[in-house]
């Protein structure tokens, strides 16, 4: 059953409980983290990732070029920093690239 408040409460704060209550966070995340993933690597990355997964707190991110994949190897836990960064909270603690 909904939960009623009796006093005025922000949008922000009704989503997150909402959220919370239906245990969406999880999806949420995966959203924010494909997000962000666009977002911070640009059309370059972009173009050679085929496929972006979060399970758990680890990252799958599936590249179509063996040279990208080297490459982004070498900064892993420099993406994750930056991931994490960017959606403002510790969501993500491994990247995987595949």
């Amino acid at each position: 059953m909904a939960k009623r408040f009796n006093d005025a409460n922000s949008v922000a704060d009704v989503l997150k409980a909402f959220i919370g209550e239906n245990k969406l966070q999880r999806g949420m995340d995966s959203i924010d983290v494909r997000d962000a993933w666009i977002k911070l690597m640009g059309n370059g990355v972009n173009n050679y990732t085929r496929s972006i997964s979060l399970r758990g707190s680890v990252l799958y991110v599936e590249l179509t070029s063996a040279v990208l994949r080297e490459e982004l190897s070498y900064g892993r836990q420099k993406i994750a920093k930056m991931l994490n960064d960017d959606i403002g909270r510790q969501v993500i603690t491994e990247v995987v690239l595949r």
